[in-house]
């Protein structure tokens, strides 16, 4: 990825890389600064197979950041930034790393519990590009160059990102280079992508699908990321007329947003070539309303974090069959399995396996979680899906117990475990209620103490203390018992 982001500097240097609030970063300006602040990072003791983990929005640090990391070898960490201090004290502890980068107005989150951190000695933060006395900016625009990179094989890790895990704590899945380079060229052979391409980024970098389509696609071809951290539909619309972005990636959620915004017809949305939805479902009557409305057709793609993440997708040259999330990606294999291990035939629901460069090293720390999803090469990916003649994949449900909302997975143990804390709680389950806008919601069901008083309010805000935001149950239902 670092020769990657050095060939394209190469052949392009003075062309845009990042547009970010109105302002561009040139290639050769983005390489420099990953120089300054991979040096930095390198007299902070940051070696091959360190970590540094990374907790900040779609701006240019996070860019800047991921690839300073990479230059060293070392493992960039990219963490929610909705992550409270109870969810962040785990992450880092569990992930090892020597230093944390973040935007000044969430550093306090850390400093709440760096004392139960000793590992993480160093703290660098940003209050934005350019701005007075953040020490992010002091440190990029120091002129230094980092020492020579070290070797770098294929398998050698460079990513790592949390991922739900049943048992109720987050797990962290560790990327190979090999694994991002599956995801890199998607947009050159997959969408006929070229450096003329924009790509809106509205999906958090943090998250696997954001970085891979949003980051590394358009940086390999000489592209340009059109960063956004804070949005409206209006703003959405008014960015893709004035930077002339070309690929929009989002979920179902915020294209509907789109398609139903009062103000669509005010902008001129002729520089889109296509859209990328994934994340959860997209109700298929939709996607010929996008062709129609927004002019541009929506493709639909599917992965796990444990997938870097794409790893089947509907291919534009091919037919787009309602409700199929498409066919494999090149050097994927993947097939049906019902509960005895053995692959069903065309149309019969089962468990959907993958394999190919495309899986993931493993779970940091956790060889038995490991074990549990990855078996003889194959990932077991927990969802119930079936496959036709032609090689389309339908997806029907899930396998294991997890809910979907806005694209974001929320194990319910976790949040139980969570609610289980609160002192007026006997027990509680949580459940996903279907949604029109987000897939689904988070709902909590409650068994409260005998003569307790503790009203939703209450049980919400204990949440809210712990759980990132979008873990949080919108509804809190007290009940006499639990089914």
């Amino acid at each position: 990825m670092v020769r990657m982001l050095q060939e394209t500097t190469g052949r392009y240097p003075g062309n845009p890389a990042i547009i970010y609030e109105g302002k561009q970063i040139s290639y050769e300006n983005l390489n420099q600064f990953v120089e300054a602040l991979a040096h930095h990072l390198q007299k902070l003791g940051v070696r091959k197979g360190d970590k540094v983990a990374l907790m900040l929005s779609n701006c240019p640090e996070f860019v800047i950041s991921y690839f300073a990391a990479l230059r060293l070898g070392a493992i960039a960490v990219t963490l929610n930034v909705m992550s409270t201090s109870y969810e962040l004290q785990h992450l880092i502890e569990n992930c090892d790393a020597k230093v944390f980068i973040t935007a000044d107005n969430l550093a306090k989150r850390f400093q709440a519990i760096k004392e139960m951190l000793p590992l993480c000695q160093h703290m660098i933060t940003t209050t934005g590009l350019n701005s007075a006395g953040s020490p992010f900016d002091d440190i990029i625009h120091s002129g230094s160059v980092a020492a020579d990179a070290p070797t770098l094989e294929g398998n050698d890790p460079a990513v790592m990102i949390y991922t739900a895990g049943l048992t109720g704590k987050p797990l962290g899945a560790v990327l190979t280079y090999n694994n991002l380079a599956t995801q890199a060229d998607l947009l050159r052979t997959i969408c006929n992508g070229t450096k003329d391409d924009r790509s809106l980024a509205v999906i958090p970098l943090f998250h696997s699908f954001g970085a891979a389509v949003n980051m590394l696609c358009p940086l390999c071809l000489g592209g340009a990321i059109v960063l956004m951290d804070r949005f409206t539909m209006e703003s959405i619309l008014a960015t893709i007329q004035n930077q002339q972005v070309t690929y929009i990636t989002a979920v179902p959620r915020l294209f509907m947003g789109l398609l139903f915004s009062d103000k669509l017809k005010d902008y001129n949305l002729s520089s889109l070539r296509f859209g990328i939805t994934g994340g959860s479902p997209m109700p298929p009557e939709l996607f010929a309303e996008y062709e129609k409305h927004l002019g541009i057709r929506v493709l639909e793609g599917y992965g796990l974090t444990e997938t870097s993440p794409c790893c089947i997708f509907t291919m534009p040259n091919l037919v787009q069959k309602p409700g199929s999330i498409g066919t494999v990606l090149p050097g994927v294999a993947a097939k049906v399995l019902d509960d005895a291990g053995c692959e069903v035939a065309a149309g019969v629901v089962g468990e959907l396996v993958v394999r190919g460069d495309v899986v993931m090293q493993g779970y940091y720390k956790d060889e038995a979680a490991t074990a549990e999803v990855i078996r003889n090469g194959w990932l077991h990916t927990g969802d119930l899906a079936y496959m036709d003649e032609e090689g389309y994949v339908f997806l029907v449900g899930v396998k294991k117990r997890m809910i979907i909302t806005s694209g974001f997975n929320v194990y319910p143990k976790e949040v139980e475990l969570i609610l289980d804390m609160h002192p007026a709680v006997a027990a509680s389950k949580v459940v996903g209620e279907k949604d029109v806008m987000r897939g689904e919601i988070v709902k909590a069901l409650i068994v409260k103490k005998p003569g307790d008083k503790t009203d939703e309010k209450e049980i919400i805000q204990h949440c809210r203390v712990y759980l990132s935001t979008y873990k949080v149950p919108r509804e809190a239902v007290f009940v006499t018992r639990l089914d």
